[in-house]
């Protein structure tokens, strides 16, 4: 199983440095989806890449802070 088909609905968002990211809403082909009913997104749909992906158990865990992911995510388009 590639990381990608490990990523699912709900699971946290972990920066490197532990902080909480957001949750998963869904994939959209190379990147994640964080759900917008969320505090730590400010209630808007925000897009983060795969490649910011190092692994995937109970948690999708990256390679940015959360403060780094946060300053570089993308709104949906």
């Amino acid at each position: 199983m590639t990381m990608l088909e490990a990523i699912k609905e709900h699971m946290d968002v972990i920066g490197s440095d532990g902080g909480r990211i957001g949750r998963v809403d869904h994939v959209k082909g190379n990147q994640i989806e964080l759900a917008k009913l969320d505090l730590d997104t400010g209630f808007k749909h925000r897009m983060i890449p795969m490649d910011w992906v190092t692994r995937v158990d109970e948690h999708v865990h990256l390679n940015l802070t959360e403060d780094e992911a946060k300053a570089r995510w993308t709104d949906k388009p």
